[in-house]
């Protein structure tokens, strides 16, 4: 692009670097929307949480693992009395997912894998979370939409975060 000025540390086009400069004042690294450039930040940091052990966010291998359990049990119990429908698999995941939240804070398959759902302010986890949060992961959209603290949209609606147990 010739005769265009250019930003001499970037080499990007002069207006190119002034919209990024934009970008970084409107979205801060640290808000949801921008990217964490803090060498010493951890997922759940921010909401006081450990790096590594108990209360720390769990990998997405744990976290896959978990999803497998329970969408295996959800199939299990769809051939046993639903003659394989998927439909009726998916209501039984999303059921099972919401008396495990609603019980024991988190799902076979998140209890099994060491992890469990805990509120972002703390204290109890409540009646709404645990039924909101499994519709959300049964459109799968949201759930794969994470932050850099690994919380997907179906948990920033309902202010929860997975954690290790």
């Amino acid at each position: 692009m010739a005769g265009v000025p250019t930003c001499a540390h970037t080499k990007l086009p002069q207006f190119l670097a002034d919209i990024r400069n934009v970008s970084r004042v409107l979205h801060p690294p640290e808000t949801y929307t921008g990217v964490m450039t803090d060498s010493d930040y951890w997922p759940g940091k921010k909401f006081g949480l450990p790096q590594d052990g108990p209360r720390s966010t769990p990998t997405y291998l744990r976290r896959v693992l978990g999803l497998g359990i329970d969408w295996a049990i959800a199939v299990g119990i769809s051939v046993a009395f639903f003659d394989y429908n998927g439909l009726w698999t998916l209501g039984v995941f999303v059921v099972l997912q919401m008396v495990g939240g609603l019980l024991l804070a988190g799902s076979p398959g998140h209890l099994i894998t060491g992890m469990r759902i805990a509120p972002v302010r703390g204290g109890a986890l409540g009646m709404l979370a645990p039924l909101v949060r499994p519709l959300m992961v049964a459109l799968v959209i949201p759930a794969v939409m994470v932050d850099e603290d690994q919380r997907g949209v179906h948990d920033r609606l309902v202010g929860t975060i997975l954690v290790r147990r």
